[in-house]
């Protein structure tokens, strides 16, 4: 069975063709903004233009606005092709990568967020979520992880704390095979992590 991974949830945009397990293709942009004019071209030089039996995309948290480039982009392809979607936890994958790297051992995922703050993540050494995801000011974030840091914010929270380990990462989706199967979820309502910044006139915050 073939599968297509989309992840522009973060400040890098990548895709991915698998076949069973093994990785055909893919590719991984640091880019910061411009995922909606990258990714379909991208998935496009795929081998076959990306086509698979499967679809798989990052729900979250990241960017409001690289999250639901991914999801449309998917759900669109998802509907051209009659083939089903499922989506993922963004930190989940980073933090798999991370276990793929540097063993199991307890870690705290840390990325950048909105309004100055940090969207955190903790799993134990066995790699399960100990709680949702966060968004923390950079000074409480600081106090609440263990000692292996990960993510894009990982070496200036270590450098902040003056203890640990930092590896910066961006989940990159041709890594998809470390998370395991059980992170997918059928549910494909994005992970904001924080409450949108926009609201409709007369909304109640």
């Amino acid at each position: 069975m073939t599968l297509l991974a989309i992840d522009c949830a973060t400040e890098a945009c990548s895709v991915a063709l698998f076949d069973g397990g093994s990785l055909l293709a893919g590719e991984y942009r640091v880019m910061g903004r411009g995922h909606a004019e990258a990714l379909v071209p991208m998935i496009a030089a795929l081998p076959g233009k990306g086509k698979a039996d499967r679809i798989v995309v990052s729900l979250g948290p990241g960017s409001f606005t690289g999250l639901r480039v991914g999801l449309a982009a998917a759900r669109a392809l998802g509907l051209a092709w009659n083939v089903p979607v499922l989506g993922y936890p963004t930190l989940d994958l980073i933090a798999a990568i991370a276990r793929k790297r540097c063993g199991t051992q307890p870690v705290s995922v840390v990325t950048t967020g909105g309004h100055g703050e940090w969207f955190v993540a903790h799993y134990d050494a066995a790699g399960a979520e100990l709680a949702p995801p966060l968004s923390m000011t950079p000074e409480s974030a600081t106090a609440a992880c263990a000692d292996l840091v990960v993510g894009s914010q990982a070496e200036a929270l270590v450098a902040a704390r003056g203890t640990g380990t930092a590896l910066s990462l961006l989940p990159d989706a041709r890594e998809l095979a470390a998370l395991d199967k059980a992170c997918w979820r059928e549910d494909l309502t994005l992970i904001y992590g924080r409450a949108p910044d926009a609201r409709l006139p007369g909304a109640r915050p």
